[in-house]
C-alpha cells in the first residue's frame, strides 16, 4: 500500500471516513490500519476509531511498517508543525566541532524520515548536553522563525527539576545577576560587562546531603542554571565543572521537565511535561 493523502470535506469520526475512502479493504482489514499506527491526521498518528474530524483537516496513510516508528528517545508530543522530545542526559541538542552525528537533532530527523524521507526537523531551542527533558523542533521553517522571532513572548514557562548539594538557606529566592564566560567557556557573574540572568528557585524538599529544586528561568543563558546554583552554594549535584563534590547518579541532576508555551498560530496553550528522571526523589528522602 503507497502512502495516500485524503481531505476532510465534513464533520465525522475517523473509522467511517477511513472506509469510505480505503477501497478494495475489507472493515477488519481498516481498523489493523489503525491499530498498526498506519494513520496520522495533520501529521500526528491517530489509532482511536472515534478520533473526530474536521473540514480541511489532512489524512495521510501510511505503507504498512512505516507506523512502527521507533524513536531513540521518547515522544511527548508530535504533529504536522513540531515534535516534542525528552532527551536524555548526555546528548548534544545538535552539531559542535567535536561531535557531528550523535545528536538530537540527528536521531530526530531519522526518526522523522522513517515515514517521509523529504521531512526535516528545525532547531527551536537547545538543552545543554548534560541536561535532560524537553526539547522542541519545528517540521518546517515557517514555524522554526514563528517560535524563534517570538520565543520569549510565547514561551510561558521553562521549568527545570535539579538536584542540588546542600540545601539553600532561603527556601525560595531569586537569582538576578550579569553572567559572562571565559576563555575556558565556563559561566560567571560579574557586576558589569555580562548579559543578565534570572533564575527562581523553590525548595521542594530535602535530606541530608541533597535538596530538590523546582526552577524556573525569565532567560536562558547557556550554563544558567548551573552558575546560579554554584554560586548561592548549592551547586547541581554531578556537575564537576560548577564545584559540585559527588556525582550520585552519574549524570548531571538538571532535567527541563515542563516547557509551556503559545502555539503562534492557533493561539492555544501547550503544555509538556517529562516526569523526573529516576532517583532524583530519592536521593532527598
Amino acid at each position: 500500500m503507497e502512502r495516500k493523502q485524503y481531505l476532510v470535506e465534513q464533520e465525522m469520526t475517523l473509522l467511517p471516513f477511513l472506509l469510505a475512502h480505503v477501497t478494495g479493504k475489507s472493515r477488519n482489514s481498516v481498523k489493523s490500519i489503525l491499530t498498526r499506527g498506519q494513520v496520522q491526521v495533520e501529521g500526528k498518528t491517530v489509532t482511536r476509531h472515534d478520533h473526530p474530524l474536521l473540514p480541511g483537516q489532512m489524512v495521510t496513510i501510511l505503507p504498512q511498517g512505516a507506523g512502527d516508528k521507533k524513536a531513540p528517545f521518547p515522544i511527548l508530543y508530535e504533529d504536522g508543525r513540531i515534535l516534542v522530545v525528552e532527551k536524555p542526559a548526555g546528548l548534544l541538542s545538535m552539531a559542535s566541532d567535536k561531535e557531528k552525528l550523535r545528536t538530537a537533532y540527528r536521531m530526530a530527523t531519522d526518526y522523522v524520515r522513517k515515514t517521509d524521507p523529504r521531512q526535516r526537523v528545525f532547531i527551536v531551542h537547545r538543552l545543554d548536553r548534560d541536561t535532560s527533558g524537553v526539547l522542541l523542533f519545528a517540521k518546517d521553517e515557517e514555524t522554526k522563525h514563528a517560535f524563534q522571532d517570538n520565543w520569549d513572548r510565547l514561551v510561558q514557562r521553562r521549568g527545570y527539576l535539579a538536584v542540588v548539594e546542600g540545601i539553600p538557606k532561603k527556601p525560595q529566592d531569586t537569582i538576578r545577576t550579569l553572567l559572562r564566560e571565559n576563555a575556558a567557556h565556563k559561566v560567571y557573574s560579574v557586576k558589569s560587562g555580562g548579559k543578565e540572568a534570572v533564575t527562581h528557585y523553590t525548595t521542594l524538599r530535602s535530606g541530608r546531603e541533597y535538596a530538590l529544586l523546582e526552577v524556573d528561568i525569565d532567560t536562558g543563558r547557556k550554563n544558567q542554571i548551573r552558575a546560579h546554583l554554584s554560586e548561592l552554594g548549592c551547586p547541581v549535584a554531578g556537575d564537576r565543572d560548577y564545584g559540585a563534590a559527588t556525582d550520585p547518579l552519574g549524570r548531571l541532576c538538571l532535567h527541563a521537565h515542563e516547557l509551556v508555551l503559545t502555539d503562534p498560530f492557533a493561539g492555544a496553550v501547550h503544555t509538556f511535561r517529562a516526569k523526573a528522571p529516576k532517583g532524583f526523589h530519592s536521593l532527598t528522602r
